[in-house]
């Protein structure tokens, strides 16, 4: 199982380490305050970006590990979650670089993704409590 993981995990470092050298480097996050700017009807869209795309990213998770075989032992549903993953993974991550591209004053909500992104990172436990 730690071997398929391996794959997995490699996977999500290089999604999460570009990011943050996309929003570092891109986005200078060091020069950036982080002040939240006055919401207002056209720029309420910065708002729903991070939200829609943690919905859909966690509905697309869901929906692909239902083609999983649960009578299979989880190794065997590695595929079906690695490719789960992946589509879950780049939604969040193409939400961050719509914020970073479309609208720096609202990076936070970007960092935010990068941040949740971070916590979702594949572990044996986490594959077989999906995958069951």
């Amino acid at each position: 199982m730690e071997d398929k993981l391996k794959v997995t995990k490699m996977i999500h470092i290089a999604l999460c380490s570009g990011l943050v050298m996309a929003y570092i480097f891109i986005g200078d996050v060091t020069s950036i305050s982080f002040n939240m700017p006055a919401l207002s009807q056209s720029n309420i869209i910065y708002v729903l970006i991070p939200i829609i795309a943690y919905i859909f990213s966690n509905f697309m998770f869901k929906t692909q590990l239902k083609a999983a075989d649960k009578t299979l032992k989880p190794e065997a549903n590695m595929a079906v979650y690695q490719t789960a993953s992946i589509v879950r993974w780049a939604i969040l991550e193409g939400a961050a670089f719509l914020i970073l591209f479309l609208n720096k004053d609202f990076i936070l909500f970007g960092i935010l993704i990068i941040l949740y992104l971070a916590l979702i990172h594949p572990t044996e436990d986490r594959v077989k409590t999906d995958l069951t």
